[in-house]
This record gives C-alpha cells, structure tokens and sequence, in this order.
C-alpha cells in the first residue's frame, strides 16, 4: 500500500469542514464522511481513492480518459483515481464529491456544518 498516497489524500478530506474518517468494514479502509454520509473511500488492498461524481456520464469520461478507473463496489458514479493522479486532479475530485455529497444532506444537517472554505 503506498503510505504516502494515503497521508495525502487523508490530509485533502480532512480540510473539509464536518469531515470525519472511520472504518466501518475493517481490515484498514478510510472512509471519508459528512453528515453521515461517505464521499471519499481509500480501501485496503487497492492504491487509490474512490469518490463520488456528479453522474455516470462524467465516471465514464474520467474512466475513458485514463485519469480514474472503476470503483469496485460502488455505485457507477463513483471513480477510482491512483494515488499518483495528478495533485490537483486529485484535489479538484475530491473537493467535487465533498461538494456533491454535502449538497444532498437535508438542510438541517447542513446548518450545522461550517462553511467550506
């Protein structure tokens, strides 16, 4: 697993204001979450992040592209990108699922979070 693929990208998530990280299955992933819900997902055996995109559109363009891969187990919005993607590609994807995720908590959840910076 390479360690400093995953400091970084923890250090990216934990930026964002409500983030929180756990790992609910076990065996060493790093879910990324606000508001209870996961916007970004460093799993265990594979290097990379998972994240959340505005559709399957966009996955399939990021996929196409040969910037992300797949992400195994999620929805087909989701994208894998390898710890060595470009840093700010990395950045912009990350800080994106964050926004999309965020977005769709109900209001009450949202009024108690900071705003982004």
């Amino acid at each position: 697993m390479d360690e400093a693929g995953r400091q970084a990208v923890n250090a990216i998530c934990a930026g964002f204001p409500g983030a929180e990280c756990s790992d609910p299955w076990g065996g060493g992933h790093d879910a990324w979450k606000v508001g209870g819900k996961m916007f970004a997902c460093i799993g265990a055996v594979v290097p990379g992040v998972s994240v959340k995109t505005d559709s399957v559109e966009t996955a399939e363009m990021l996929i196409a592209a040969g910037i992300a891969r797949r992400a195994a187990y999620f929805h087909r919005s989701w994208v894998n990108l390898p710890f060595d993607a470009d840093n700010e590609e990395l950045r912009h994807r990350i800080s994106r699922s964050y926004e999309i995720v965020r977005a769709g908590l109900p209001k009450r959840i949202r009024g108690r979070l900071d705003p982004p910076s």
